[in-house]
């Protein structure tokens, strides 16, 4: 890139899912013309209706569309665009991807490849890094597959437990903890595996372990005159399995020398690759509040939005303006951060089960309007089992930390959610946690707090009145359904001592609700489970249950699709599944049989049949949302039937193996 300026007029965004949406609202308030691509599983998200073209590049794997640069070339050059921005995540760290759209003609925006390659090396970026003053953790580059007296006398020297890293990519993946000298061929040689398998480069190094850190990053803005500018740090501590669930800005209770040393540090990680676009300088505190360099990522983040906040600055203008050459503005050099800024990402995965990553259909899904959301989905879009499970990043800048968790906390409990299961309640409890008030985390925290954390808002209390307004909303649907039932007073019998009832389990414990309306459509008997709830009834409709309980009214929003309920308050959500009086027996999976939990490809088949299998075991690897998932017995005994191979694509719910006591 270089300091003459051009005019950026259309734009493809070079991905999916809520940052293309954030990217094109950039660009229609600048008045830039915007191309999306799309896979055929994405045909009709949000994204490409966002977007003023969209171009078909392939199927439903990322192998097949989002991951073909020249697709993604050929699609711009069709839609007439001059200029491609990668986003985050797919090609936007491929050096050769931002090689080639230069070599067709088209403005890259992002750093140059040559900057990109050399950061996308972490063995490189230390050092570099190393050269520029920058303080890294002692480490250990293996140059080699062999695990040698002169490794292991390195292993020593950085001191146990230690990490082996991959070089390439990130996100956790090949990166093996090690606590003594026994386990580091064994650590070495499955980093490397999964590393090759991931990233197609088995390259990984050792570097110290720091206990109990925290993780800090600066943002960073470089442009093509010379000029690099560091914003504000936002720490990102909260995570689970390296991934980051709660960021903010500024880091809270950062001393103030810590934090000029970072500021210093990240210009120099800048100045010293001559940095041109948006980054971030990535860096782990020790408890001792030494900091050290972890990576550079040359793109923008996911956790862009804090930093806007505070700083009054949208970035992907910024990259516009500076991918047409023009100098950064005065208001975006080294500002200061005004107020706070604290988002969390609604993931759709299930914390208590594993994090499992969760499909479907989305019923329903709305926030309170006073807050940002940056979302990929709308109401009636598909979670697919192709892509990462993000759903939304929620963010709220406020005059202080405490407002800003406040507010944040109670926009995800009012937030409006029908559809595959989400971390919102974890991420709640988090925000109201008293060692996140009191800046008494680490990167452990929530592993470490996992069973307090995951359990559900909703009191327990309150969850015979959330099933009891489920059943009444169910029956206040059924009877508008009907023209004639609108007619008859609610619950109307010819035999009126009778209560109805209706039956639910799923999510929940199994709970039978039975209730009985008088002529005039008053409530007569409300019981769960043989209990009488003690309620008045204010008002039923498909959508809207009011209970005076003890003097106070309360609303129950309710939302159904097919056999489930979700049941929300501000106290918390309640999902149900009606249980059928008829079931059909073809429905239920055999006896002994292990299913697949979400949609996926079945990567391993580690056992055959005739095999003799304990309860617990692992048998089955499948592949679903960037991630493995090992399937296990639930009883032992001998496989009877392994009705899946390598390679296949399986639905959620299918029969993995059978089982015969």
């Amino acid at each position: 890139m270089n300091a003459q300026t051009t005019t950026i007029r259309r734009v493809l965004v070079a991905n999916r899912g809520e940052i293309a949406v954030r990217i094109f609202a950039t660009c229609r308030r600048l008045g830039i013309a915007t191309v999306a691509v799309h896979s055929t599983a994405d045909a009709d998200a949000p994204f490409v209706r966002a977007a003023d073209a969209a171009v078909l590049i392939g199927g439903p794997e990322p192998s097949a569309s989002y991951l073909r640069g020249d697709a993604v070339i050929e699609a711009a050059r069709a839609a007439g665009a001059d200029a491609v921005h990668p986003g985050y995540g797919f090609l936007s760290e491929s050096a050769d991807f931002a090689a080639a759209v230069l070599d067709a003609g088209l403005i890259w925006i992002g750093p140059a490849p040559e900057t990109i390659e050399a950061m996308g090396s972490k063995v490189r970026a230390r050092e570099a890094m190393e050269e520029a003053g920058v303080p890294v953790l002692p480490g250990a580059r293996l140059d080699d597959a062999v695990v040698d007296d002169e490794l292991r006398r390195q292993a020593a020297a950085i001191g146990y437990p230690l990490l082996v890293k991959a070089s390439a990519g990130g996100g956790g993946r090949g990166m093996r903890r090690v606590e003594d000298p026994d386990g580091l061929s064994s650590a070495v040689a499955s980093a490397r595996h999964e590393a090759g398998a991931a990233f197609g480069d088995p390259t990984v190094f050792l570097e110290r372990l720091v206990l109990r850190p925290r993780h800090v990053e600066v943002q960073i803005l470089g442009d093509a005159h010379g000029t690099v500018s560091v914003l504000p740090e936002r720490d990102c501590t909260i995570q689970r399995r390296h991934q980051k669930l709660v960021e903010e800005s500024p880091a809270p209770n950062l001393d103030a020398t810590v934090r000029a040393a970072m500021a210093d540090a990240a210009r120099s990680a800048a100045e010293a690759i001559s940095y041109v676009g948006a980054g971030t300088v990535e860096f782990v505190l020790d408890p001792k509040g030494g900091a050290y360099f972890l990576e550079v990522n040359t793109r923008l983040q996911v956790e862009h939005p804090v930093t806007e906040a505070v700083c009054a600055l949208d970035l992907v203008e910024l990259q516009l303006r500076i991918a047409e050459g023009e100098a950064l503005p005065p208001e975006a050099i080294d500002p200061s951060p005004v107020g706070h800024a604290i988002e969390a990402r609604l993931v759709a995965e299930d914390p208590a089960a594993d994090w499992m990553p969760q499909t479907g259909p989305v019923h329903r899904f709305a926030f309170p309007d006073d807050v940002r959301v940056d979302s990929g989905v709308e109401s009636g879009s598909m979670v697919s089992p192709y892509y990462d499970s993000l759903l939304a990043k929620v963010v709220v800048h406020a005059p202080t930390r405490e407002a800003a968790a406040r507010r944040l906390a109670d926009a995800l409990r009012r937030a409006d959610l029908a559809g595959p299961m989400t971390a919102r309640d974890l991420l709640v409890r988090v925000l109201e946690h008293p060692r996140f008030h009191a800046v008494d985390h680490d990167t452990q925290f929530v592993q470490d707090a996992i069973g307090e954390l995951a359990r559900p808002l909703l009191a327990a209390d309150e969850r015979p009145r959330a099933a009891a307004a489920a059943a009444l909303a169910i029956q206040a649907a059924r009877r508008d359904a009907v023209p004639a039932g609108r007619l008859i007073p609610s619950g109307w019998r010819n035999v009126p001592a009778l209560p109805q009832r209706c039956s639910f389990g799923g999510a929940s414990d199994p709970v039978d609700v039975a209730y009985r309306l008088d002529r005039t459509g008053a409530l007569a008997m409300l019981q769960v489970d043989g209990v009488d709830l003690g309620v008045e009834l204010e008002a039923a409709t498909a959508e809207l249950v009011e209970f005076r309980v003890a003097g106070v009214r309360r609303r129950y929003a309710v939302r159904t699709a097919g056999d489930r309920v979700w049941v929300s308050t501000p106290r918390g959500q309640l999902e149900l599944r009606v249980h059928s009086r008829f079931p059909d027996a073809a429905d239920a999976a055999p006896e002994g049989s292990s299913t697949a939990p979400l949609p996926g490809t079945v990567l391993r088949v580690l056992v055959e049949v005739g095999d003799r299998v304990e309860a617990g075991q692992a048998v089955v690897v499948v592949e679903a949302m960037k991630m493995e998932h090992e399937i296990t017995t639930a009883t032992s005994g001998t496989v009877g039937a392994l009705p899946v191979a390598v390679g296949d694509r399986v639905a959620e719910g299918a029969v993995l193996i059978v089982v015969d006591d």
